[in-house]
């Protein structure tokens, strides 16, 4: 069981004196020093404060006026509505507008109107180590996924994440794993793995992975796309080995689900070639090194209307009509009904590839090594190795709307292969080179049976 929190905003409870003539615009640091009351012409505040750099106990008891940049107010009604009673005082927010999700709001804005923590503060610090520490001591839970990581300063996860994890052993769980979320449409994977090596994460939500999936079943971009991103791989704190860990995902609550980027992308598909695709990215997805990640509803071919509340239909029979005019993805049973269907084609292919990567840890913590691909939608293959035994699996993805029929590099000893999913030649067609006939959108698993005596 993970827990999804958050330590970049509590709830929206702080207004702004200034806030409707400005439209709670963000008011920098430059222009609305701490040292000055509502700007550089204001009256001096915060007498002897040297800024938010200097973290100690120390310099922050001289920050007494949370007032530098608005004048934050606190409606009576809710003045000790939040949890601890800490989390009420205003001196412990920015208090500089909202974000504009770019440059120094992205840190020091409100997210969506959000309260923004002074995360900088020791006070916040502390206070965060003791309610999620808390957390783990009283429910034993197994890890956290941390919301808006790369809203937060890098300090602070400095000292925050290794705290959980030592509390976490003190309770009898070794394993305790943190990942980040740090929002980012790009298959770049430079960007995320910086909050793997100076944030200190141990493993980010993988969002280079998912676009560059999404660009290669898109017809955005070849399966070069994807070679790229891995090649990536070495970027992250620990390497390879580390992205391993990585929890991969094709679609989630906040972007909308894989299905809908994809028709988005493409424009005029039909719901027939839409399936394929989204069939193939789940099966890369559930082979492909990482720690997979299924939005709930993909498996029932949920086709929503957008992002954010758009993609977050119910399971059970819904009353929402923007959700129950929705074509599903295989299926002719729609939102208004309960979907819980283990037929279901999606299901069925997920359900099917998850017990192959349960059975072979190759799939699930075996190295990866790219063997070939294409340079136009077609051939993308790679091994992965049993981590124990050092056994080869061949797999292949056609992303081309053709059938498809090449070569693909494979180990010299590599003689004979089992179909474990999808389509598979029983042999190779000399040492080091493998017969490759797809249909198109789809995969073949080839476990090597046999090798060069």
């Amino acid at each position: 069981v993970y827990m999804d929190i958050i330590t970049n905003h509590t709830a929206d409870v702080i207004r702004y004196k200034e806030g409707d003539q400005t439209g709670y615009a963000y008011r920098d640091r430059a222009e609305y020093p701490y040292s000055r009351k509502l700007g550089i012409d204001g009256k001096p505040i915060n007498d002897g404060f040297l800024g938010d750099d200097v973290r100690t106990e120390e310099n922050f008891a001289r920050l007494t006026d949370g007032g530098s940049a608005y004048t934050p107010i606190v409606p009576k009604a809710e003045k000790d509505i939040k949890v601890p009673t800490w989390l009420n005082d205003p001196i412990y927010y920015h208090n500089r507008g909202d974000t504009t999700f770019s440059g120094e709001s992205s840190r020091f804005g409100d997210f969506v109107g959000l309260d923004d923590l002074f995360t900088e503060h020791p006070r916040v610090l502390a206070g965060m180590i003791e309610i999620y520490g808390d957390w783990i001591r009283n429910t034993g839970i197994d890890g956290y996924r941390i919301d808006t990581a790369r809203h937060v300063n890098p300090e602070f996860w400095q000292s925050f994440v290794p705290e959980m994890r030592r509390i976490a052993a003190e309770e009898g769980i070794p394993n305790f794993h943190i990942f980040g979320e740090v929002y980012k449409d790009s298959p770049d994977s430079g960007y995320i793995a910086q909050y793997t090596r100076r944030d200190g994460f141990p493993a980010v939500l993988d969002f280079a992975f998912q676009e560059a999936v999404t660009q290669a079943l898109s017809g955005q971009a070849s399966p070069e796309v994807l070679v790229q991103m891995f090649d990536g791989d070495v970027l992250y704190e620990g390497g390879e080995d580390a992205a391993r860990t990585m929890p991969t995902f094709l679609g989630n609550h906040d972007m909308g689900r894989f299905s809908t980027i994809l028709k988005q992308r493409m424009g005029d598909v039909s719901q027939e070639e839409l399936l394929e695709r989204v069939r193939l990215g789940h099966a890369m997805l559930m082979t492909l090194r990482g720690s997979p990640v299924i939005y709930y509803g993909d498996e029932q071919g949920f086709l929503g209307d957008g992002n954010d509340q758009a993609a977050r239909e119910d399971m059970f029979a819904s009353r929402v009509d923007s959700y129950n005019d929705n074509d599903l993805l295989g299926t002719d049973a729609s939102t208004a009904g309960e979907n819980f269907d283990t037929t279901h084609t999606l299901f069925e292919t997920i359900s099917k590839l998850a017990a192959i990567r349960k059975a072979h840890p190759a799939l699930s913590r075996g190295k990866q090594v790219v063997r070939s691909y294409d340079l136009e939608p077609g051939l993308f293959s790679v091994s992965r190795f049993d981590p124990e035994t050092g056994e080869e699996y061949l797999i292949a993805f056609n992303t081309s709307d053709k059938f498809l029929t090449t070569r693909s590099r494979v180990g010299y000893d590599a003689r004979e292969f089992e179909v474990l999913s999808g389509v598979c030649m029983s042999e190779v067609a000399a040492p080091g080179s493998a017969t490759i006939a797809l249909p198109a959108f789809s995969w073949g698993v080839c476990k090597v049976t046999k090798t060069a005596e």
